[in-house]
Parts: structure tokens; C-alpha cells; sequence
């Protein structure tokens, strides 16, 4: 069973390499497939506040992504990393729950993501924060297909900005839209 996803996945990847240069140019790239938003719940959040940073994943009709929680050892699940800089502390990312789907290329439903994917991280601005605007780097790491091929796996670089202000009375929460829908 495992040698059969093994020659699957080589083949589409054969598959993908085979394509000439008029039809490749018709094959978006995984990064076209995939347009991240990034919001941050609190503008500016004070010292010593906790709020989040969503990054809002929209997906293209016609594709979807591995969900966190991936349905196959051979399959590469969506993952968010930050590289917090000094005075501020992080948890655990909140991946929302997949959906099974069935694919003409696999035997049994794959748990993905379509449309539209929120991905949240807690931050906590600690008592000795930097003030001013805060620079927090993310990696966003996902593979894309369709029910016909899969894209190669993509790491973007994001930049999720965040303002630190000194007092608690400056705090302001931002983007209803995106973190009312917890």
C-alpha cells in the first residue's frame, strides 16, 4: 500500500515535469493558489495583552490543501511557525478542523482545507515589550492540488506587523470580521 502512494506521488510529479512549456504556463503556481491575509486582534496592544495574529488563508476554487491534521503519513500537512522577537511569548497555533474529502486519486477521503481558512496564533506582549511597531516573521508552509495534480510544497515568507503601546488604556481591538468568528 505504501510503495503504491509512493508511485503516485512520483508519477504526478513525472506528470507535472512532463508538461510542456505552453501547457505548464496554465499550471498556477502554489503560491497563486493560495493568497494569505494576515490580521493581528488588537491595534496597538498594550504590555502585559494577549491577543492574536490570524493568518487568513483563501484558497482558489478547484483546489484545496492538506489540513494540520493530515489524513496520510506521505502527505505534507499546513504549518504556521513565528520567530517572535524580544518581549513577546507565543502558544500553540489553532488549526480549524479539516474536511474528508474524496479525490479521484485517493482510495479513501483526505482531510483538506477549501475556500477560505483562518489559522490563529496567541500572542502575549510581556511587561518589558519593545514599544512602537513590531515586526513578528511567519512561515506558512502548505502543499495545494486539485483533483487532478498535486503543486509542489511552498514555504512564504510572511510579515505580521503588530503596534506596542505602554499603557492598557490604549488597546484597541481590530478586525471583528476575522476574530469575532472564534
Amino acid at each position: 500500500m505504501k510503495s503504491a502512494k509512493i508511485l503516485f506521488f512520483i508519477a504526478v510529479l513525472a506528470l507535472y515535469a512532463s508538461l510542456s512549456p505552453a501547457a505548464s504556463s496554465q499550471v498556477p503556481s502554489g503560491r497563486d493558489v493560495v493568497k494569505p491575509e494576515i490580521y493581528v486582534s488588537l491595534d496597538p496592544a498594550a504590555r502585559g495583552s494577549s491577543f492574536q495574529i490570524a493568518v487568513v488563508m483563501k484558497i482558489r476554487p478547484g483546489f484545496h490543501v492538506n489540513a494540520r491534521e493530515k489524513s496520510e503519513d506521505y502527505l505534507i500537512a499546513t504549518d504556521l511557525k513565528a520567530a517572535l522577537p524580544a518581549g513577546l511569548n507565543t502558544g500553540e497555533v489553532s488549526y480549524p478542523k479539516g474536511k474528508l474529502e474524496q479525490f479521484a486519486f485517493s482510495k479513501i477521503p483526505l482531510n483538506v482545507y477549501q475556500g477560505t481558512v483562518i489559522l490563529r496564533l496567541p500572542v502575549t506582549a510581556l511587561a518589558d515589550a519593545p514599544l512602537g511597531e513590531q515586526h513578528i516573521p511567519l512561515k506558512l508552509r502548505y502543499q495545494a492540488c486539485s483533483n487532478e495534480l498535486c503543486l509542489p510544497p511552498v514555504t512564504l515568507t510572511l510579515d505580521a506587523t503588530i503596534n506596542v503601546a505602554a499603557s492598557a488604556s490604549a488597546a484597541r481591538a481590530a478586525h471583528a470580521e476575522i476574530f469575532g468568528k472564534q
